[in-house]
């Protein structure tokens, strides 16, 4: 033992790996700064230069990447309202309200103090538990993962605002979209209708950005002006360091959750965030604003997704089991420079594995100091009016969403769930509650699966007198009770207060979108019906659960009285639009959905040039000067991340059909 913390503090203090840790953390900044690239990408882009490379080095670099995306891709969360990656979704929700409110720097700062903490608590977790790790996470079987998937979407009581109806109903439709695609147990292919996109589902980055930036970029430019009205930069750092302190509590408490859940291979960070976001909702009781700015909210998802990094490299280094998609990467990594993952590890090399743990706290301490100097200049882009700002971020998001699966595909599922993103925050629906169904309706169903089929000390149902199951079905009960009784609090302040401001979408409109989302449950009911009983069992409850709250939805807006919560929602939303604001609500989705339009006919690039030009001479006003320069240097910066991605853009019928020269081929 005494030689293993030797040899990893040898290693650890040597210039060579401090040099190379610091370069993983520059790469990791530049990456985590571009909205939904994430982990994944950029380890991608380190592997192949590590290999030949000596291993700790080779691992410095690596982990150094890993520890800093969860900080640097708060910039774009609470910047520009779009998720930097799956891991900072719930960021958003406070983030940005606070950046539009002019206090981006206090979030930023609260953010990086939340993710320093979060990263150095998860690499000590790491510490104490690399040794007794292995028994420890050999208890959790499929019904465990089952019931804590249970416990992801009992947060939907948390996030469902004051309509329980939307709430459930938003849940039940994410469950379905997660369905899409082949069963986990027959292999079925469902709700497909003869799309071959559909085979593997939705991509969880194209529902991400579809749900949360579109609709946060369409109102922006449907108000036409800048993110933030000023940016109180010098006040706003000390400020959110105030904040962190006073909520270090959460934020234990949250980095101690985001270093469990990371540790169960298959939840990863698309799921910790909002299991702490619901978590901070459902404990804090001290003037709450969640959804309107409310610092916790940033503080709680920011000081789990960092620790949970430390949580996914136990499975990865002790059972060579990836406990995230970019674990799978970094596991790949360590194979290619002669390390080879599994109890050994844990032995015989225990100095390797503790100088990837201290490497973990040394790089997030390191990319938070970064982030601290480089924000104060990033921030001030909130000032920017946003409508020379708009073309920039429509493209960085068809590009990410484009990483996906590279099928031009991937931009019209973008354009669609826009669309539906867009209309759920005019109607109040709670985007977070649908997300929290997508992402875990694959996990749970195959873990549902899995416990039924292969549990034969207990057999059947009964998995769930399993001493873990017992545990988490009680944490979950408490988590609907603490969120159920809050909803019912705020409901009560609403009817006191009776000056809740009226809702500007009419009975007809609201109606009609619930009608809507009930036709999707029952086409997806009718789908499953067509389907063996294991291939339909799952969709078909989730359907009829779905359709069950869309018509009870339906009947209290037609039958409610106007001041019914339903008709008022302030969950996540902000403010809703008028009939007279409605047309330029949908000027900004119609403008991406021209760029895609363009593309399928002349090819992404040419179409993005195209659409900077037409956008900033057109909707901008700007010179010809302006114009051109943002042009050029946009089309710039995506042809270098493309080349350095190994990426072909989207190709159109114009490119199928002749030979284009370069870069438009």
């Amino acid at each position: 033992m005494l030689e293993a913390l030797t040899q990893a503090a040898s290693s650890l203090a040597s210039l060579n790996h401090f040099i190379w840790m610091l370069t993983g953390v520059c790469v990791g900044l530049v990456v985590g700064v571009i909205p939904g690239l994430g982990g994944i990408a950029g380890l991608s882009l380190l592997i192949p230069f590590v290999f030949g490379m000596e291993p700790t080095a080779a691992l410095g670099m690596l982990v150094g990447l890993v520890a800093v995306i969860p900080t640097s891709d708060t910039f774009a969360s609470v910047l520009m309202g779009i998720p930097g990656s799956s891991a900072s979704q719930a960021t958003v929700l406070d983030g940005f309200p606070l950046a539009r409110k002019g206090q981006a720097a206090r979030a930023l700062s609260a953010a990086f103090a939340s993710s320093l903490f979060g990263g150095v608590i998860g690499a000590l977790i790491l510490t104490g538990f690399v040794l007794i790790a292995r028994p420890l996470i050999l208890t959790f079987g499929a019904a465990e993962l089952f019931m804590l998937a249970l416990f992801g979407l009992s947060m939907v009581a948390a996030l469902a605002g004051r309509s329980l109806a939307k709430g459930i109903a938003a849940g039940a439709v994410g469950l379905l979209a997660g369905s899409i695609g082949a069963a986990p147990a027959t292999g079925e292919f469902r709700m497909i209708f003869d799309f071959e996109y559909l085979y593997d589902g939705i991509p969880l980055v194209v529902m991400g950005l579809g749900l949360f930036a579109i609709p946060e970029i369409v109102d922006l430019l449907r108000k036409n002006r800048s993110i933030a009205a000023n940016a109180l930069l010098g006040q706003g750092w000390i400020a959110g360091l105030r904040d962190w302190t006073r909520n270090t509590f959460l934020s234990v408490r949250c980095a101690g959750f985001g270093a469990i859940i990371g540790a169960i291979p298959g939840l990863g960070g698309s799921v910790v965030d909002w299991i702490t976001y619901g978590h901070a909702v459902q404990t804090c009781k001290k003037n709450p604003e969640f959804g309107k700015g409310d610092i916790r909210g940033v503080i709680a998802p920011e000081s789990a997704n960092n620790a949970m990094q430390g949580g996914t490299l136990l499975p990865t280094i002790l059972f060579g089991i990836p406990g995230s998609g970019s674990m799978a990467v970094f596991l790949g990594g360590m194979i290619l420079i002669g390390i080879e993952p599994g109890p050994a590890l844990a032995d015989a090399e225990l100095g390797i594995t503790y100088t990837i743990i201290w490497s973990l706290a040394v790089a997030n301490i390191m990319g938070a100091g970064i982030c601290f100097l480089l924000a104060p200049p990033i921030a001030r882009l909130t000032t920017v009016p946003f409508a020379w700002l708009a073309p920039c971020m429509i493209a960085l998001v068809c590009f990410a969403a484009f990483q996906a699966t590279r099928d031009i595909a991937d931009l019209v599922a973008l354009v669609a769930i826009g669309a539906l993103g867009i209309l759920m925050k005019r109607f109040g629906w709670p985007r977070p509650a649908l997300l929290i169904g997508y992402v875990l309706a694959p996990q749970a169903e195959t873990y549902f699966y899995q416990a039924l089929q292969f549990n034969p000390q207990y057999g059947g149902f009964g998995m769930l007198l399993r001493p873990g199951v017992i545990v988490i079905a009680a944490l979950t009960l408490a988590s609907l009770w603490f969120g159920l009784r809050r909803r019912v609090k705020e409901i009560d302040t609403v009817g006191a207060g009776g000056e809740e401001k009226e809702a500007h979408a009419t009975r007809f409109e609201q109606i009609g979108f619930t009608l809507a989302m009930a036709g999707f449950c029952l086409l997806a009911w009718s789908d499953a019906s067509s389907h063996t009983f294991l291939g339909r069992i799952f969709p078909a409850g989730a359907a009829a659960l779905g359709l069950v709250f869309c018509l009870a939805l339906a009947w209290r807006l037609w039958r409610g009285p106007s001041r019914h919560p339903a008709f008022f929602d302030l969950e996540i939303t902000g403010d809703h639009v008028g009939k007279k604001e409605s047309g330029r609500m949908w000027s900004g989705w119609l403008w991406l959905a021209g760029l895609i339009a363009g593309a399928a006919v002349v090819g992404f690039y040419a179409a993005m040039i195209l659409f900077f030009l037409a956008f900033l001479r057109w909707r901008t006003k700007a010179t010809w000067t302006g114009t051109l320069c943002l042009t050029g240097a946009a089309s710039a910066f995506l042809l270098g991340l493309a080349w350095m991605l190994s990426l072909h853009f989207p190709r159109g019928l114009v490119q199928n059909a002749y030979d284009l020269p370069w870069p438009f081929r």
